[in-house]
């Protein structure tokens, strides 16, 4: 569905409006989404389309997945949430994964950014450069 500019920059109004201290804050995304269905504004539906849009790249933004082959440590993952802290923030939802098909290493996903600086990633350019 293609979405007028004005619907865009209205959604992105909304969106700002719902952010506490830099955060997504659930409730007023609620009440402002009761509030749109409720008033029916001129091309609500693109609105809401595009709001939805925002909030889902805003938490895929402060989610975290880390795979790794073997347990890591407390102290490890420690460590690397204090060095995802300071790049992300520090509202963060942090999943660990303990997948033995990637050999060695860790492999960190933080909304589109991809970290992966395991040996089975490793073996796959060395295959794919041959």
């Amino acid at each position: 569905m293609k979405i007028s500019k004005q619907a865009q920059r209205e959604a992105r109004e909304v969106f700002r409006s719902c952010l506490v201290k830099g955060l997504l804050d659930e409730d007023r995304a609620r009440q402002a989404v009761n509030l749109l269905v409720e008033r029916k504004p001129r091309g609500y539906v693109q609105i809401l389309s595009r709001l939805h849009r925002l909030v889902q790249l805003d938490v895929a933004q402060r989610t975290v997945h880390i795979a790794s082959a073997v347990d890591l440590a407390p102290a490890q993952k420690t460590a690397i949430q204090a060095r995802l802290a300071a790049r992300y923030g520090t509202a963060l939802e942090v999943f660990y994964a303990t997948q033995p098909a990637l050999i060695g290493g860790l492999r960190i996903q933080v909304g589109s950014d991809l970290y992966d600086g395991t040996v089975k990633a490793r073996l796959d350019n060395l295959q794919q450069s041959f």
